[in-house]
Parts: structure tokens; sequence; C-alpha cells
């Protein structure tokens, strides 16, 4: 694995309200490396917004620190900060285009703070839109282009001071699905063709999976996990980790009685593992939910199912799932 381009050391986030302090995070540790698509999930208030802040300096930590690209952020005088974050291009939710600006004027618009002159500006502006797919939009102002094309301008603006990482603050939240996944497959191509570092921060666990190498949750203003997307899906270590691969508000009727989630990767879903295991002890399981996930081009499944009642056949049936080198755990109540 390379150098982390971003380190974050113990950092923590407060913020002074009338009703007294209130922590955002609280002891962050995260090492996100050169050419990765890192992932950071959580749900609303859990503090990945203001982590992102504080990864670029809009937000001072509280304590801890943060380098980027081997630099201590804290350590800068404010003008090299501002030249720092010219390596950190910002995407947001809401796309935040100049509206009495053109396609082209938008992109061209973080040269123009740069000091870049207006010929070389305007060349680069339509080489990003080209890079985007938006060559015909150069002209068009941002009320003319539906939410999809927005955000693609605004991956050209970003890239526009040729950033080492880019920022994307639930940068699909606001597209249809159909969109999102243009867009993360447009994000997926920038990642491979620039080698730009891409950190997501999303409540959507799909966005995670369809574009992320790794993932960190924070729960709680705290990092529940960190790990690649396949090894939380396949052996979640944490409760967080666990809400988030079942569809939202997911309750298992599981009335007491023993129960595991069993996760296939594409190698193992075609073999009939749970009918050869009802075959050979003889004694049925009831299948209480089950569906399939395309984690960065991979087909997995996963299955909870209740076990027999009969202890021992239970416990011979895990080491038998086991034995065909799936990934078991045994879950209770709400997983």
């Amino acid at each position: 694995m390379s150098e982390p381009i971003i380190k974050i050391q113990d950092l923590s986030k407060s913020f002074d309200t009338p009703d007294g302090e209130i922590k955002v995070l609280d002891g962050i540790n995260l090492e996100i490396y050169r050419g990765e698509i890192f992932g950071i999930i959580g749900v609303s208030g859990a503090g990945k917004s203001t982590l992102v802040r504080c990864i670029n300096f809009l937000e001072r930590p509280t304590s801890g620190k943060v380098f980027f690209d081997g630099k201590d952020l804290a350590s800068l005088s404010q003008k090299e900060l501002y030249r720092t974050r010219q390596s950190m291009g910002m995407i947001f939710q809401q796309f935040n285009l100049l509206m009495q600006r053109t396609a082209l004027d938008n992109v061209c618009f973080p040269l123009e703070i740069a000091g870049t002159d207006k010929k070389t500006a305007r060349k680069k502006a339509k080489e990003l839109l080209e890079l985007v797919g938006l060559p015909d939009k150069a002209n068009s102002y941002p009320s003319q282009l539906s939410g999809g094309q927005r955000q693609r301008v605004a991956i050209a603006r970003a890239l526009a001071t040729d950033p080492k990482v880019l920022l994307c603050d639930e940068a699909t939240s606001a597209l249809d699905p159909s969109t999102t996944r243009e867009v993360l497959a447009l994000l997926k191509d920038i990642n491979k063709r620039l080698n730009v570092t891409i950190v997501v921060i999303t409540h959507e666990m799909k966005v995670v999976e369809e574009i992320c190498n790794r993932v960190a949750i924070i729960d709680s203003h705290l990092i529940a996990e960190i790990g690649t997307v396949e090894e939380i899906f396949a052996r979640p270590k944490s409760q967080a980790a666990r809400r988030l691969f079942y569809p939202e508000g997911k309750q298992l009727a599981l009335h007491g009685d023993r129960c595991c989630r069993i996760v296939f990767d594409g190698n193992s879903a075609s073999e009939p593992v749970i009918a050869d295991m009802v075959l050979r002890f003889r004694t049925t399981v009831n299948i209480l939910f089950a569906d399939t996930k395309n984690i960065d081009g991979k087909a997995f499944g996963q299955i909870v199912i209740q076990l027999p009642q009969e202890e021992g056949v239970a416990d011979r049936m895990i080491e038998y799932l086991k034995a065909k080198g799936l990934a078991v755990e045994e879950v209770e109540g709400f997983v």
C-alpha cells in the first residue's frame, strides 16, 4: 500500500452552542491512500460533513492533526493553506454553481481565482467539459441543465486546479438512481484516468458498494469500523456495519431461535449449498431474508436462515457452511 495522502490522527471537533458544547467528532483516526476511492458513511448527524470540512481545514479541529500530502495543515500559514486547498477539489450535494455564469465560465472560476490568464483558463475548461461528457453545453446556464449535467459541470470545476484529491460530500444525494450510476461511473473513470484520490461522503450504502475500495463507518461521532467494502460486507464487526447491509428499517422476526447470516461471493453463488445442507442433515431451515449486491463490479449475495431448534444440528450446520468457505455469523434481532 502506498503512503497515505490524507492522514488523520486523534481528531475531535466540538461546537459551542447556547446549550453548551456539542462534540461532533471524537478521536477519529484515518489513513486514505493515493489513488484509492475511499468511502465515509454514516447516518444523518453522525459527523460526516464536519469530517470532510476538517480534512480541508474549512473547519479547524478542536484537537488532533490532519496531514495532507505529508504536511500538517495546522502548521501552514493562511497563504500556504490556500495553496494546499487548491489540491483538494470539492463536490457538493446541491452543485453550488454560479447561476449567472455559463457552464464554461463556472469551470473557469477557480482558475480565475488562481490567477490563470483567460485564454489558458478557457482552453482548460473546454477540455474538462469534454472529459465529463458535456462539450456541447459550454454556453448553457445551470438553469438550462439537468441535475446530472449540473453535477458534471461541478466535477469539471473541481478538477480545474489539477487536484490530488476530490472530496465528494453527498454528491449524488440529489440525483435519481439512473443519474447517480452515471455520475459514479464518471468518478470511477476520473479516478483511473487521472489517478485522483476520491473521498466519498455518503449515507447510502449503494454508493459505497458501487465505487469505493475501502470504507470507514461513522456511528455516534466515532469510527465504528474501517476496511475494504468486501471485508465489511462479508464479516462486519460492528452493529453499525450490519445495519448498513440491510434495507432501511429491515426488521427480522427471529422468534427467539438461532439464526445465521451467510455471504456468497461470485464463485460460491452458483453452488446449491443450502439445498445440499438440508439434504445432508435431513432438516429444513427457514429463509428469512435474501438479496444480492454488486460490490465494485463483483456479485455478492447474502441470506439469513433460521436454524433448527436442536442445538447439535444447528452447530453442525454452521460448521458445514464454514467448511464450504462461506462467511457465516450468527445474528440476533435487528441486524
